[in-house]
């Protein structure tokens, strides 16, 4: 196996794969001396389509550890240009699409693994064709990665390795290089640190990634901070500094610098009994849906504060989004196009408030009122 994933990083991005491979020279050489025309071009992507679609989207459950079979992954079919043009529509910048969850399973046709949508009843690379469809529809593509898998092995020292996930760093290695060097530019990379770390630590998977890509941002939802966007999982528009607003595991955060750039992202499904949330969830909640308001009201947020706001949607069965969804996202783009007049000011803004007690420094009465209903 060792000599295997060896071979894999020596290939050369034409050799790898048929798609065309990175234009280093369009891309940023030198992270440091670019890192402020880089944010600001991510910036102005504002928001994006958060694309999960995997094993979970037919299991009806958020995780799938006992999942082993790549026919468990029933679709036949995929629209990636259906993705691309409600994107337009919906005047978002870019879409991040899931490439491999905790259970391994890839959705690019990688020579690292059977565990791949290729070997799937569908039998095509989801991640080739949606590069297609995004640069069709002038859309950026973003890519989210578990950087531990359940299904790795122990760590040769004994013991389950982190989180219970497993310990292939080479593995992750390849995957990451496959990735970045068949696929085209990569705008950012969304880690997901649930099950651990793969092997390979943060700061030298964001020194891969930066090799491999230069202008390619990377960041983790948690686990030892580094790299240079601040994921907001289940989060909210908020300052870059604001620790609060770093959404799930945000504590992370603390003590460390590098970051340009904040990102947040939560499902369109609202709460709900039973399915997964992330994901496609069942027929039955086929109707439940965030209002386009609120969507456009975080919108505003994130650009207030100079965030990216990734909003996640899951295909259905047919690897088509909900018609509830295109239907919600596309009365956002209209309303981006068209802004609607603004709320009235709230009567509390800049109004006194006292208290007959408080709690302590920073929570002051008045600090009660900001005219903001999007505060903490």
């Amino acid at each position: 196996m060792k000599s295997i994933l060896a071979a894999i990083l020596m290939l050369t991005p034409a050799a790898a794969h048929a798609a065309e491979p990175v234009d280093m020279a369009k891309r940023p050489t030198s992270p440091e001396s670019h890192a402020a025309a880089r944010t600001e071009e991510l910036k102005n992507l504002k928001w994006g389509m958060f694309i999960c679609w995997s094993f979970s989207t037919f299991s009806g459950k958020e995780w799938t550890p006992g999942v082993k079979d790549v026919s468990d992954f029933k679709a036949t079919e995929v629209d990636t240009d259906q993705w691309a043009r409600t994107a337009k529509e919906a005047g978002m910048g870019y879409i991040l699409f899931l490439t491999k969850h905790h259970d391994g399973f890839c959705l690019w046709d990688t020579k690292t693994t059977d565990r791949k949508v290729t070997k799937a009843p569908l039998g095509r690379d989801v991640m080739a064709e949606l590069r297609k469809s995004c640069d069709k529809h002038g859309i950026k593509l973003a890519i989210y990665f578990s950087e531990g898998e359940w299904l790795w092995p122990d760590k040769p020292t004994g013991g389950r390795y982190q989180a219970n996930g497993g310990y292939n760093p080479e593995m992750k290695k390849a995957q990451l290089k496959e990735l970045l060097t068949q696929y085209g530019p990569i705008e950012y990379i969304w880690f997901d640190h649930a099950v651990g770390d793969g092997g390979l630590n943060h700061d030298d998977t964001v020194k891969l990634c930066k090799a491999l890509q230069p202008g390619c941002f990377v960041g983790f939802n948690h686990g030892p901070p580094a790299g240079d966007i601040r994921l907001g999982e289940m989060g909210h528009p908020s300052p870059l500094t604001d620790e609060k607003g770093a959404g799930f595991n945000s504590g992370h955060m603390k003590g460390y610098s590098g970051y340009l750039l904040a990102e947040f992202t939560y499902p369109i499904l609202p709460a709900h009994q039973g399915g997964a949330m992330w994901f496609y969830s069942l027929p039955k909640h086929d109707n439940l849906c965030r209002s386009a308001e609120a969507l456009y009201k975080d919108y505003l947020g994130g650009i207030k504060h100079g965030n990216i706001f990734s909003i996640d949607v899951g295909p259905d069965y047919n690897g088509r989004l909900r018609a509830i969804d295109v239907e919600t996202l596309r009365k956002v783009g209209e309303m981006i196009k068209n802004p609607p007049p603004a709320p009235p000011v709230p009567l509390s803004q800049d109004k006194p408030a006292k208290a007959s007690s408080e709690w302590g420094a920073g929570y002051e009465a008045g600090k009660s009122f900001d005219g903001d209903e999007a505060s903490r």
